[in-house]
């Protein structure tokens, strides 16, 4: 796609990668073929090649309008497009470009200013979340049906043994993991990261954290305050600092989401040069859950579901199977410990949570959400399991069905001791 830059961005580093991305598109339109939003809408506008259209009309332009502002935050950023693209469009890096020209040239209506900026500075922030879920699950047995559902109940923990040193993991060689709590996770949902805690504990590899830290970005990153993003990826290579000089192996949080955008640190300070090198080395290090652990470690841990045990949905988070590539990976580890796994159509959409997505679109995230649900639960699965906290929390909202993480679903069934030990 021949494109030519307007003088204000001449000079941009950023505008130049969205330059480079633009001219990969051949507008094939195999992007639509596999975009949510586009497939609910059937509006070209609403499409990943309608929008990139936009985007290039405002970097050849100079100008944003609000009519391109609406469709690109109807955008999921889910990433299926690029799955699709057979021309390896930069779609992520590009509609971020878009966003933040738009968001930095245009003023939004003061209640959009003011709900984004509430949720910039709450999630992160861990104490003024806890307190607002804390009052919210205070409240929940007086709330209405639908907003019940949008408080997540207290999930009790077990103790969870200390780590030991140890035998490592099939991606790595010494065993020893830095695992980030982030800003919502553990508030939401703690047993998730005691269960990575419990599993690789069974297996020998120690576990480090640090409270030093804070959101790894996400959330900045989805609402395109960059230079908050910036800021907040800088403050966290700080913190986490000191870890990483003793050396660890991987650095993992179980928040698929979040790994989507810990392994762009090094891109997004790649033009800074106090810490784009150390962003760089940070991203490299990123290991998702689901590489940890393969078939055979499952079986060596002695994970094993009762034989009467019944059937389960598996809902792969778009950040797992198209923003770090993962697809297929979850599946065979919770075969190898006999779950019964039903067939799922269109896998492959997202559930409308997407971050701050299901707060701000609430009516396509709702739309999208019982599409997903429809099709999770068609073969009437027990619970349905999935791998980022978001779509977790964004599912249960829609229906009575358990829904949680697959971590926490094998450390149930994971025994005291390793199999053969």
């Amino acid at each position: 796609m021949e494109t030519r830059l307007h003088p204000r961005f001449e000079n941009d580093p950023a505008a130049r990668i969205a330059e480079d991305a633009l001219r990969a598109c051949v507008h094939c339109g195999f992007c639509n073929a596999t975009c949510p939003t586009y497939q609910e809408q059937g509006d070209e506008l609403d499409g990943p090649r309608g929008r990139i259209y936009q985007i290039k009309e405002v970097l050849e332009s100079g100008e944003a309008n609000a009519t391109t502002r609406t469709h690109l935050d109807r955008c999921l950023t889910c990433l299926n497009c690029m799955t699709t693209c057979p021309s390896g469009v930069d779609y992520n890096h590009l509609v971020a470009v878009g966003r933040e020209v738009v968001e930095r040239d245009l003023d939004r209506p003061w209640r959009e200013r003011l709900l984004r900026g509430l949720l910039a500075r709450a999630l992160p922030a861990r104490w003024p979340f806890r307190l607002a879920l804390g009052l919210g699950r205070l409240a929940r047995p007086a709330l209405p049906a639908r907003l019940k559902r949008r408080v997540p109940p207290r999930q009790a923990t077990g103790a969870v043994p200390r780590p030991a040193n140890g035998a490592a993991g099939p991606d790595f060689q010494h065993g020893r993991v830095l695992l980030l709590g982030g800003c919502v996770h553990d508030a939401i949902d703690a047993r998730i990261n005691a269960a990575l805690r419990h599993l690789l504990a069974r297996r020998g590899v120690e576990v480090v954290e640090t409270g030093a830290a804070r959101c790894c970005g996400a959330v900045e990153h989805h609402l395109a305050f960059e230079e908050r993003t910036r800021a907040r990826v800088r403050a966290n290579l700080d913190a986490w600092e000191p870890v990483l000089e003793r050396g660890v192996d991987a650095v993992v949080s179980t928040a698929s989401g979040c790994g989507v955008l810990l392994r762009d640190y090094g891109h997004i300070l790649d033009d800074d040069p106090t810490y784009a090198e150390r962003a760089a080395r940070l991203a490299a290090r990123v290991r998702d859950p689901v590489e940890l652990f393969d078939a055979e470690s499952i079986r060596e841990l002695g994970i094993r579901a009762p034989a009467d045990h019944p059937p389960v949905a598996w809902h792969a988070p778009c950040t797992l199977q198209h923003g770090q590539a993962l697809p297929g990976r979850v599946e065979p580890l919770l075969q190898a410990a006999g779950f019964n796994l039903v067939p799922v159509i269109e896998p492959h959409l997202c559930c409308g949570s997407a971050g701050t997505y299901s707060i701000l679109q609430p009516e396509m995230a709702g739309r999208l959400r019982q599409r997903k649900l429809d099709n999770l639960e068609a073969a009437g699965p027990a619970r349905i399991v999935t791998a980022n906290i978001g779509c977790q929390t964004h599912l249960q909202s829609g229906t009575d069905t358990p829904v949680e993480h697959w971590l926490t679903l094998l450390e149930r069934h994971c025994p005291a001791t390793p199999a053969g030990a």
